[in-house]
């Protein structure tokens, strides 16, 4: 999907093998296990409390999202009409992209099908927004859990679940709304954790749905399985990188083209590596070194002390060989993907700091907690997140209201064409269209002067119906604040 705000005023919005008690392996690590289960019960209770808070603050802010009219894209949108489609058994047909557009033609992501059951019972787009706030709340508490146990204390566990349940590419991520990345940061802390504690068949099943998550993932999950068959010794993990090799290859080259109306993979012209690698500007460019900056700075570097860190490579390979400049910086989705291997990499490099043949790095390591909590707390002032803290940012703009009387004059089951403004509050009852498309002519069409992004140039809502449907007359039904409304003269 692509971002609101980058590309025009009608772009929508728009990736030596550790001996068994050598280095990662600390007689710390090895001192717990033979403790048994005396910090594996209290870090349920350490899962269960950082769950529920970080899942609580995704929440909430969400329905400030919603309830101040913030709608950073077409996406919730598009992923709303596709759990619609999937509820009632259909193929994932999305009109918001595009008049009968199949989405698997845009992103291979056929694991979002899991989550029809929860959406059928609640079938709106908000339930999206709780979706993907539940599933970086069970992320951070997995880590939590782990952590408490690996460190002998739940006061760290706790720390370090917070800071990453809380870290700038997760609440980056939720700034941006729901988007199928969602599902893979549970799935890629599990694997990476079951990693580190070498428990190798949970690792290879908890990253091997990653390759239906999205098409990008595969080379996720070849580098996942090549750690695997490095640290193991085993095949199991040279079977894990092949399987995503395969995904990968006929997500790009079959299944995507197949279901695109262009016969082609969509993305392909923005994965252009020789271009980027051709131009210092783009291959050097700062929001790259923001992204890397923070990275470094929230595990104070101690991220390269662990092989978990090079699972980073794949997805900050492509997006900062792309030319997507979209891709590059540390905003909205692209790096919840990162957050995972960056903490289980801080866990493992702070279980081998007694390890480490250096005096002062083993000092160091001991501060790996005290290290990413504070620099999650000096970034939440400026991280999305900190709107909850700020009361005056609670009330609702003046243009709720104005919003409000828009949506109930809409005729009940009326088909609307709709820039971005209104498009996340229309989805749940009635077939929308976006209206930078060649879409069918629409009952009513919605425009969003101040926050839509229709072009200020195409006039009224009325001169915006002549434009895109001259052979349909359309009389204006309501025009206040910023948002006009027109219907078809004679209803159909």
């Amino acid at each position: 999907m692509t971002s609101q705000s980058s590309e025009g005023a009608l772009d929508p919005r728009l990736p030596d093998v550790d001996p068994p008690n050598g280095p990662g392996r600390s007689d710390h690590a090895v001192d717990l296990e033979s403790r048994g289960g005396v910090f594996h019960r209290s870090a349920w209770l350490v899962a269960f409390a950082v769950s529920m808070c970080v899942t609580a603050a995704y929440v909430a802010y969400a329905t400030w999202q919603w309830n101040q009219y913030v709608v950073k894209s077409w996406d919730l949108s598009i992923f709303t009409q596709l759990l619609q489609s999937y509820a009632r058994l259909q193929p994932p047909i999305v009109n918001v992209k595009g008049d009968g557009f199949n989405l698997l033609g845009d992103h291979f992501h056929p694991l979002l099908a899991v989550l029809t059951p929860v959406f059928a019972i609640f079938p709106y787009a908000f339930t999206m927004l709780i979706i993907q706030a539940a599933c970086f709340g069970i992320s951070a508490g997995m880590l939590a859990a782990t952590a408490s146990r690996h460190l002998g204390t739940r006061a760290g566990g706790v720390l370090l679940g917070l800071a990453f349940g809380l870290s700038w590419g997760l609440q980056h991520a939720a700034e941006a709304q729901f988007h199928e990345i969602a599902l893979a940061v549970p799935l890629l802390t599990g694997s990476l954790l079951a990693v580190i504690e070498r428990r190798w068949w949970p690792a290879v099943l908890w990253a091997a749905p990653l390759v239906f998550v999205k098409e990008d993932l595969g080379l996720t999950v070849v580098a996942v399985g090549l750690l695997v068959a490095a640290k193991a010794r085993k095949r199991l993990g040279l079977w894990l990188a092949l399987w995503g090799f395969v995904w990968l290859a006929l997500a790009t080259l079959v299944i995507l083209p197949a279901h695109n109306p262009n016969g082609a993979w969509a993305y392909a012209e923005s994965a252009n590596p020789i271009a980027v690698l051709a131009d210092p500007a783009a291959l050097f460019h700062p929001s790259k070194g923001e992204t890397l900056l923070l990275l470094v700075a929230i595990t104070g570097g101690l991220i390269i002390r662990s092989p978990v860190a090079l699972i980073l490579i794949p997805t900050l390979a492509w997006r900062f060989l792309s030319t997507n400049q979209g891709y590059w910086g540390p905003s909205w989705h692209y790096s919840a993907i990162l957050m995972p291997i960056a903490f289980v990499a801080l866990l493992d490099a702070i279980d081998r700091g007694p390890d480490s043949r250096w005096i002062w790095m083993r000092r160091y390591t001991r501060h790996g907690i005290a290290i990413a909590t504070t620099v999650a707390l000096m970034l939440l002032p400026q991280l999305p997140l900190a709107v909850l803290l700020t009361p005056d940012d609670s009330t609702p703009p003046d243009r709720a209201g104005a919003a409000g009387e828009i949506l109930e004059s809409i005729p009940p089951g009326s088909s609307i064409e709709s820039d971005i403004g209104l498009m996340n509050y229309l989805v749940d009852t009635h077939d929308v269209y976006w209206i930078g498309n060649s879409n069918p002519a629409p009952d009513c069409i919605v425009i969003d002067h101040a926050a839509g992004g229709t072009p200020s140039e195409w006039g009224d809502v009325i001169a915006v119906a002549r434009r895109l449907h001259p052979d349909f007359d359309y009389t204006t039904l309501m025009q206040t604040g910023d948002y006009e409304l027109a219907c078809l003269a004679t209803p159909r």
